[in-house]
């Protein structure tokens, strides 16, 4: 799922219609004919057509407002409008290099998703030379901004200069009253809307914004987990601080503190960073239950989109267990896997690492990745939400976050097993041999004991059905080490079951 940083220009604001003039006095009128005199023609009235102003094309130059003659009525124009190959194995001691994947959806650094399955993977990925992506353009999210806010002033001064202009005309003797003498601006919200969610998880969310050492970064976002002041977003958001790099987080109330990286899990796209010098008022956002929610549930998403900090989006759960993998784009990048919360929240490039709430204000998830309308799931080319939004279920980033809060390093669940990553409908093969030639199935592994052999094609995991590798991974990723899995699957076409014990492996590197 990609997400590209894409900047929508913003068209200038309108120009001011001209004021109405008022109308001439009215000329006398002639003296009735005498009764039985013939009546005089009417007299002739030349075919006139106003001027009209017409409305600038989307994006092009506002018309200036025409000045009003003095020598004759003008009539005022029309108000201006308002401003996502070949098959690989996978090493079954680490995952597995990327397969064509999209990128993420972190703002200005690049965005995406996350997930896998321990034992799959190789080729070129994981263990390739680190390339550094080529420099993002700077001073395009706060052109955009400055360009919004500027817009929003003058479309404030128009309203209003009318305002005034209306009132200064109006001699009709009318008495209006003002929402403020009614009582209006005093709105009371119910607690359980999406106004009164938001009110409450705000001040518990910061736009951060990661700087490498040698300059460049992007803006993601991230909430609070507990009150020592961990924070957790996405890996990708904090990438470039993760060498020497510069961390800080910012909320709402304007408040901003520098940030340290406590612990980063490439292959869920999963980290933790830990301001310093914490305030003492942290209110950590209540965890729901992710094996819970249901098609249909409303979501809300709050982050940082295009560098919008505080920006709040509704929509709903559309689908869930969605396979996905996703990567930044780059040649070198390494893939991470997850079995999504597909949302159509709008999502966009700055959501990353943002939480993704139920109807009550509970995290259900972690904002990741959007699908790219060019050219589908490995699409380069820039976009924005298309409301296909996915988002890292909160059970599984949990205990990665305590996992890295605990240790500083991920554990990741395991089969121990290489399975291909070529596209397919039929499930995940086991693969005939593993990268640079080691075995496809680890001796003494938990696949080697469960008795899965090279060329079986797994099918099934409990009551998930297996169409991939990537998919396999991102179902294994969601277990814990240690954890009992059905596996389902064939061989020399007849279908199996067997139970599998999952193992572990601790790190991003093995």
């Amino acid at each position: 799922m990609s997400t590209e940083n894409e900047g929508t220009a913003v068209p200038p604001a309108p120009s001011a219609p001209p004021v109405p003039v008022e109308s001439p006095a009215a000329s006398p009128q002639p003296p009735a004919p005498e009764a039985g005199a013939p009546l005089p023609p009417p007299p002739s009235t030349p075919p006139h057509t106003p001027d009209r102003q017409e409305p600038p094309a989307y994006g092009a130059p506002a018309p200036q407002a025409p000045a009003p003659q003095a020598s004759a009525p003008h009539s005022p124009g029309p108000r201006d409008p308002g401003p996502y190959g070949q098959s690989s194995p996978a090493d079954a001691s680490w995952p597995p290099p990327p397969p064509a994947t999209p990128s993420y959806a972190a703002g200005g650094a690049g965005a995406g998703a996350a997930g896998g399955v321990g034992g799959a993977g190789g080729g070129s990925g994981w263990d390739t030379t680190y390339q550094q992506p080529a420099p993002k353009p700077g001073g395009r999210r706060g052109g955009l901004v400055a360009a919004v806010l500027v817009a929003a002033l003058v479309a404030g001064g128009l309203g209003g200069g009318i305002g005034y202009t209306l009132a200064r005309n109006d001699d009709s003797g009318s008495t209006t009253v003002s929402a403020a003498d009614t009582g209006a601006s005093q709105v009371k919200r119910d607690p359980n809307s999406i106004a009164g969610v938001a009110a409450r998880a705000l001040p518990s969310t910061v736009t951060i914004e990661a700087e490498s050492s040698n300059g460049q970064g992007g803006t993601g976002t991230g909430f609070v987990f507990d009150k020592q002041g961990h924070i957790v977003t996405n890996n990708h958001v904090v990438a470039d601080a993760v060498d020497g790099g510069k961390l800080t987080a910012t909320f709402p109330n304007g408040r901003k503190y520098d940030a340290e990286i406590v612990g980063h899990a490439q292959g869920y796209d999963v980290a933790v960073i830990k301001l310093k010098n914490p305030p003492s008022d942290l209110k950590p956002l209540t965890l729901g239950d992710s094996d819970k929610v249901a098609v249909g549930d409303e979501t809300i998403a709050i982050g940082a989109p295009f560098g919008l900090s505080n920006t709040v989006t509704t929509g709903i759960i559309s689908a869930k267990n969605r396979p996905v993998a996703s990567s930044d784009s780059s040649g070198d990048s390494k893939a991470s896997y997850m079995s999504a919360l597909q949302t159509d929240a709008s999502i966009n490039p700055g959501n990353s690492g943002g939480p993704l709430l139920d109807a009550r204000g509970a995290v259900i998830g972690i904002n990741s990745a959007i699908q790219s309308t060019g050219g589908g799931l490995g699409s380069s080319g820039q976009s924005g939400s298309i409301g296909l939004g996915f988002a890292i279920p909160i059970n599984q980033a949990k205990y990665v976050a305590q996992q890295l809060i605990k240790t500083g390093k991920p554990v990741y669940a395991k089969i121990g097993a290489s399975v291909s990553l070529e596209d397919s409908t039929h499930g995940a093969k086991i693969t005939d041999q593993g990268v640079s030639g080691s075995a496809a199935v680890e001796s003494g592994g938990p696949a080697d004991k469960a008795g899965l052999k090279p060329g079986d094609v797994i099918t099934k995991l409990d009551d998930r059905v297996i169409d991939s590798g990537p998919t396999l991974i991102g179902e294994i990723w969601t277990h814990k080490p240690g954890d009992k899995v059905s596996i389902t699957y064939e061989r020399g076409g007849k279908e199996h079951t067997t139970e599998v014990t999952l193992g572990s492996r601790v790190g991003d590197s093995g």
